[in-house]
């Protein structure tokens, strides 16, 4: 008896926190890679809202699963935490990491993700966006709290996470630093700390261009329909 063998497409896994979670949404940036990749890649959305790179760490192996065959089909893994990770202790302890273990945390995934058979090359690193302070502060006021999230502290967590990517010698993309460049940041942005319309693009935008590098010439999955022979569709298809 004949068996048909499962088309298996390639993953590209986002993993984060709510910038990647929400990443999703109508005009995400998730979603416009996910378009880009489509008949290419699956893109899974594993972003978690409100969790830091302590959590992650813990969570990353069981995401991932035994170790098998299953994981050389992995063609790109994206890492974005640092969000949380960078909230003021003494005003958000329950999500707040130190940044030295924010930086570990990172290296030990990339260990992980090694030992599941996914090379260095295939992973990048994603900073944490800039913070506008005035507009982050009004959500925290309508929370009843107080400002838990300074831009420069954000920065520190940015140039760790840029520190770690060279250590283990992976690609980064340095949002933090990007989107402060030439332009009004706050645009990107649509309450002080989570992406507007016009930061999904860019975010879109400039990680495209390294995943682009990594899954862009993959091939298309199953013939054009053009190409399917109609009088015997299963020589095409199976």
């Amino acid at each position: 008896m004949s068996t048909t063998r499962a088309v298996v497409w390639p993953k590209v896994i986002l993993f984060g926190d709510s910038i990647t979670q929400f990443s999703f949404q109508p005009n995400g940036w998730g979603a416009e890679i996910s378009d880009k990749l489509a008949r290419k890649c699956d893109v899974l959305n594993r972003g978690l809202s409100g969790y830091n790179s302590r959590w992650a760490r813990i969570l990353l192996p069981r995401l991932l699963g035994p170790a098998d065959s299953a994981q050389s089909h992995i063609a790109g893994v994206t890492i974005f935490f640092g969000a949380n990770d960078a909230a003021l202790k003494d005003e958000n302890p329950k999500q707040h990491v130190p940044l030295k273990e924010y930086s570990e945390n990172l290296k030990e995934m990339t260990k992980t993700l090694a030992t599941a058979g996914v090379c260095a090359e295939k992973v990048i690193f994603i900073t944490p966006p800039p913070i506008h302070e005035s507009a982050w502060r009004k959500e925290c006021t309508a929370k009843g709290c107080a400002l838990n999230r300074l831009n420069a502290v954000t920065g520190q967590y940015a140039q760790a996470c840029v520190q770690a990517a060279a250590q283990c010698g992976v690609e980064v993309l340095d949002l933090w630093t990007l989107m402060q460049k030439g332009e009004d940041f706050t645009e990107y942005l649509c309450d002080g700390l989570h992406l507007s319309q016009k930061g999904n693009q860019f975010v879109s935008r400039q990680l495209w261009r390294l995943l682009d590098r990594r899954v862009g010439d993959l091939p298309f999955i199953l013939p054009y329909w053009a190409n399917v022979d109609e009088e015997s569709p299963e020589t095409s298809l199976l």
